[in-house]
């Protein structure tokens, strides 16, 4: 059994040194009038690739190496629904030789807590062979503005 101590903590926004704005939509909303709980992934997705398009690391239709998703993870603290922003907190855990952990807190706008809080990781891979690529240098940068202390950043290599 689960000690009541051992549940997660709501994010603050103070946690986050980037935020991507993400419009709910009609169909995000379940029967209890709320977005739906997978919905929530989906928000992650968006942000990470919207910020690694935005900073142009990610090119999804010819990139020598993608990101593809092998771990995800969500803690729900308050609901969010249907017509609304959300605003998506990234920042950085973790970056591997291939592969970088983001933390995302998804927070309903003016709110100092996290509605959600979860974890999203990537391994970069060749396209061609599906098989580990190391980060691109361009891609370290980005991801590495993305931790509220660098240094802090579990993994970190020397990106110099």
């Amino acid at each position: 059994m689960t000690s009541p101590h051992s549940r997660p903590l709501p994010g603050a926004r103070s946690d986050f040194p980037q935020f991507v704005p993400i419009s709910t939509r009609w169909m995000d909303n379940d029967v209890y009038g709320h977005v739906n709980n997978v919905v929530y992934y989906s928000f992650f997705d968006t942000a990470v690739n919207q910020f690694l398009i935005e900073r142009g690391v990610l090119d999804i239709a010819s990139g020598t190496s993608i990101g593809l998703v092998v771990h995800s993870e969500c803690d729900y603290f308050a609901p969010l629904s249907f017509p609304g922003t959300v605003e998506a907190g990234l920042r950085v855990v973790d970056i591997g030789a291939s592969s970088v952990t983001y933390e995302i807190g998804l927070f309903a706008p003016g709110s100092e807590q996290t509605a959600a809080k979860g974890r999203f990781v990537h391994v970069y891979v060749d396209r061609q062979t599906r098989r580990p690529a190391p980060l691109p240098p361009a891609l370290q940068r980005a991801v590495v503005a993305l931790s509220s202390s660098p240094g802090g950043v579990r993994g970190r290599r020397d990106l110099a």
